[in-house]
């Protein structure tokens, strides 16, 4: 849920640090949920258009679909799997069963941003969404997009806090991989994923603090329901959080991804690498948590290269090719993800580090033009997944 998600009604009592540790402890080993965010388009334009509501009324109270923050948008949700193909089935049958009701009313497709419409539009005034129109205004009106965002459970409160402040290295390695939003407005923005700068405009974006105790969070979350600037969990927007609600650790860093291969392909490394900080954590492997500045240093390669730029060693700030950097991670992680039933999705990881969704949609565009991104990406939802 990469949108603003603030309510206005009755906020969730904030959880104490035992009530976090709780939760945690009792997560399951490595179970992977999606929330695939996806563009409303006009069947004859391709374009953004203001019907997702109407969309949701065919849906009949399916619980796998619900409304986002702009109006031309809806996630489609995949609750907890064993495995991510067991997850990548279930999000396949969701964008089948989405675009059936959509039949003749709207298109469906997926990326950080739409490459031609405008970049502000009508926004849903629900009560869960009303304190951030009202607190953000015309930046909210900017927040056209959509991401694919990954849970994890990671068993045990003490290793999952762990795993969070690990994971953050590897958020602009993980950007890199699913960016998926060179244009913006019809134009190239010369950015692998504009999605990650428009995302800045509001607070609480981009790495996270490393966070110390449980103790320290549920402390963070009092805080910002004392001052007001952020009255419940669900605002806090950066690219890894541990969910208080579902006890995972979710991460919110890559764009939409045009295909569920692709959607796969990039929760299997997600849950490949939990499991395997898991595992050195256990080992008395993982360091001190890095310096925010240094992580940002490489989320800004992620945003303007994608997989074509380099990344910098945390430590010596020696510089490596991001794709260098990826294939190594995918070594590392290939026999936990075949312990955990994904080797064939991590594997498939290995085609985005040559391909992902900014090169792809840049192809597109020239040979056929920009406006012809738009219906290319809507051609591409239903895209069988391989397996």
């Amino acid at each position: 849920m990469s949108s603003p998600t603030v309510s206005t009604e009755k906020a969730n009592p904030l959880p104490t640090a035992a009530e976090l540790r709780a939760r945690f402890d009792a997560a399951p080993s490595y179970t992977v949920g999606i929330e695939d965010e996806v563009m409303v388009l006009d069947p004859g334009t391709f374009e953004l258009t203001p019907r997702a509501p109407q969309l949701l009324m065919r849906a009949k109270n399916d619980p796998r679909f619900k409304l986002e923050l702009p109006v031309a948008q809806l996630e489609i949700i995949v609750f907890p799997s064993a495995t991510v193909p067991e997850a990548a089935r279930a999000l396949l049958e969701g964008r089948r069963d989405l675009a059936t009701r959509a039949d003749g009313l709207v298109r469906l497709a997926s990326a950080g941003v739409h490459p031609t419409s405008s970049g502000a539009g009508e926004l849903n005034q629900t009560p869960r969404y009303r304190r951030t129109i009202r607190e953000y205004g015309e930046i909210a009106r900017r927040q056209l997009v959509c991401a694919l965002q990954v849970h994890v459970a990671v068993p045990g409160a003490d290793r999952a806090l762990a795993v969070y402040n690990a994971a953050r290295d590897y958020l602009p390695w993980l950007a890199a991989l699913g960016a998926n939003a060179p244009y913006y407005e019809g134009r190239d923005t010369g950015l692998a994923s504009v999605r990650a700068k428009i995302g800045e405009l509001l607070p609480r974006q981009g790495v996270p603090p490393a966070i110390a105790s449980w103790e320290d969070y549920a402390g963070a979350l009092a805080w910002g329901a004392a001052s007001g600037t952020f009255p419940d969990p669900s605002s806090w927007w950066y690219e890894l959080r541990p969910h208080p609600r579902w006890g995972t650790l979710e991460l919110r860093v890559p764009d939409g991804q045009t295909t569920v291969a692709g959607a796969a392909a990039i929760a299997a490394v997600a849950q490949a690498l939990m499991a395997w900080l898991g595992e050195r954590h256990d080992g008395g492997e993982l360091p001190p948590a890095t310096p925010t500045w240094r992580i940002e240093q490489n989320r800004w390669s992620a945003c303007r290269y994608g997989v074509e730029g380099d990344m910098a060693d945390l430590d010596s700030g020696a510089a490596r090719t991001t794709r260098a950097c990826l294939h190594e991670l995918l070594d590392a992680l290939e026999p936990i993800a075949a312990r955990l039933g994904a080797a064939a999705e991590v594997d498939h990881a290995r085609k985005l580090v040559d391909v992902n969704g900014a090169i792809a949609q840049r192809r597109v565009a020239e040979e056929a033009g920009v406006a012809a991104v738009g219906g290319w990406l809507a051609n591409q939802f239903l895209e069988p997944w391989p397996r």
